[in-house]
C-alpha cells in the first residue's frame, strides 16, 4: 500500500510493509515486534500530519484504527502519580482510543453536552496524534482539557500511564513530538465539562467572535461554535473533502516565535501575540542583612504569523514552481496543496522556496509542522 493512499496529501510511496491494527491487542503486539527487531517504521492515525517520499519506504507503517469513546466513572479513572492534581469540578473524564477520528470525537461531546474542544472541530487526524502535536485552534488548545496518555514505552515495551504535566507541551509541540518520549499512544483520557446549561467554553478567539456576532469571553450553544468553526475552516480549505484545496496537511509551518526586539524591527501591520509568561513576584527579605535578590527580567517573546510572513515575502494563494502540482492554496497562504498528481519532492520544493523568500525577505526561518519521511524541509 502506498502512503499516498492514506495521507490527506496524497503522496507517497509504497511501504515494504502495513499493519493496521484494529484492537489495543494488535497494536501493542505489531508495535513490540517493530522495536524488538529496531525495524524502521512510520506510526500513522489519519495521515492528515504527514508528508512522505514517492520513494519505497523500507520499512513498516503501523496504522491505528482502533476506535472507542467512552467516559470514565471516577473509581476507573486512570490512576495519577503522586502530586498531580485531581480537579473536583463537576467535569467528566473521556478515554478515547488512538485510532479514533478527531472529527468523530467532537462530534460525539457536542453531541453529548460536554465543552472542551468544541472550537476544535474539523481538524482531520486521529485522537492518539493529538497530543503529540498539542492541536489548537481558535482559542482552545487539546493541552487545556488533557488528563494523559496510555503509553507503550519503546524502551520497556510496557503500557504505562503519563500524565499530561510529564508531556511538556508546547505551542504545536511536546516531548512525544520531540522524541524525549517515545512509544506508541493507545488512549487519550480528556477532561471536559459537563455543559448542562448546553454552552461552550469561553469563546478566546477574535475571528470565532465575530463570526458568532459575539463578545470575547462569551459562551454560546456547543453547536454554534461547532458551525462557525467548520464554516470558518471550510472558507480557508481546511476541512478535508474532495476540493483539492483541501489536499494538504494543514498548516505547514507553525507560527514562528521570536524575541520582541526583532519583532518590533517588522513593519507595523506585522501581526504578533505575546508568548511571555506574567512576572513572578519577587520575595523581599525582612532582614536588613540578607541581600534583596535581583531578577534580570527575560527578553519577551513574540509569535508572528507565518502566513502573513509568507505573503509580505512575495508569495501569493495559489502560487506554484513551474511544471509542479503542488500550490499554495488559493483560499490560504499557510497550506501546500496538492492539485492533482503532485509529488512528495514537488510539495518539499514549494515548502523550501517558501522557507528562502521568507528568510531572505524577513530574516525569520519558517519551521515546517508536519512529519516528513524520506523529505528534507
Amino acid at each position: 500500500m502506498r502512503l499516498a493512499d492514506a495521507t490527506t496529501m496524497r503522496v507517497g510511496g509504497e511501504a515494504d510493509r502495513w499493519i493496521d491494527a484494529s484492537s489495543r491487542e494488535e497494536a501493542i503486539e505489531a508495535y513490540s515486534a517493530i522495536v524488538r527487531d529496531d525495524e524502521p517504521h512510520v506510526l500513522l492515525g489519519g495521515g492528515s500530519n504527514t508528508v512522505a517520499s514517492d520513494e519505497p519506504f523500507e520499512g513498516t507503517v503501523l496504522r491505528m484504527r482502533t476506535t472507542g469513546i467512552r467516559p470514565l466513572a471516577a473509581a476507573a479513572r486512570r490512576e495519577r502519580p503522586a502530586g498531580d492534581e485531581e480537579h473536583d469540578d463537576g467535569g467528566i473524564v473521556v478515554r478515547v482510543e488512538a485510532g479514533e477520528s478527531w472529527e468523530a470525537l467532537v462530534e460525539r461531546t457536542v453531541a453529548e453536552g460536554w465543552a472542551g474542544i468544541e472550537a476544535l472541530s474539523g481538524i482531520p487526524g486521529s485522537v492518539g496524534a493529538a497530543p503529540i502535536q498539542n492541536i489548537g485552534a481558535y482559542g482552545q488548545e487539546i493541552g487545556a482539557c488533557l488528563v494523559g496518555v496510555e503509553l507503550l514505552d519503546a524502551d520497556t515495551l510496557e503500557v504505562r500511564s503519563v500524565p499530561a504535566s510529564h508531556l511538556r507541551l508546547g505551542y504545536r509541540d511536546s516531548a512525544l513530538k520531540r522524541g524525549d518520549l517515545q512509544g506508541l499512544v493507545l488512549s487519550v483520557d480528556l477532561r471536559l465539562r459537563r455543559a448542562e446549561d448546553g454552552l461552550s467554553q469561553p469563546i478566546a478567539y477574535g475571528q470565532l467572535a465575530q463570526a458568532l456576532g459575539v463578545d470575547l469571553g462569551r459562551r454560546v450553544p456547543l453547536d454554534a461554535v461547532r458551525e462557525s468553526v467548520l464554516a470558518l475552516r471550510g472558507s480557508k480549505g481546511m476541512v478535508l473533502s474532495e476540493d483539492r484545496d483541501s489536499w494538504s496537511a494543514g498548516s505547514f509551518f507553525t507560527n514562528p516565535i521570536v524575541s520582541g526586539r526583532f519583532a518590533a524591527s517588522l513593519p507595523q501591520d506585522a501581526p504578533r501575540w505575546s508568548t511571555s509568561p506574567e512576572p513572578t513576584a519577587t520575595v523581599v527579605p525582612l532582614d536588613a542583612d540578607t541581600p534583596v535578590p535581583v531578577h534580570e527580567p527575560a527578553e519577551p517573546r513574540v509569535k508572528l504569523s507565518a502566513a502573513w510572513l509568507i505573503e509580505r515575502a512575495g508569495i501569493r494563494k495559489g502560487y506554484a514552481l513551474p511544471h509542479s502540482q503542488a500550490a499554495i492554496s488559493s483560499r490560504h497562504t499557510l497550506a501546500i496543496t496538492n492539485r492533482g498528481g503532485a509529488t512528495g519532492e514537488q510539495v518539499a520544493d514549494l515548502a523550501r522556496f517558501v522557507q528562502t523568500r521568507v528568510e531572505s525577505e524577513l530574516g525569520v526561518h519558517l519551521v515546517p509542522e508536519p512529519v516528513l519521511v524520506g523529505l528534507e524541509v
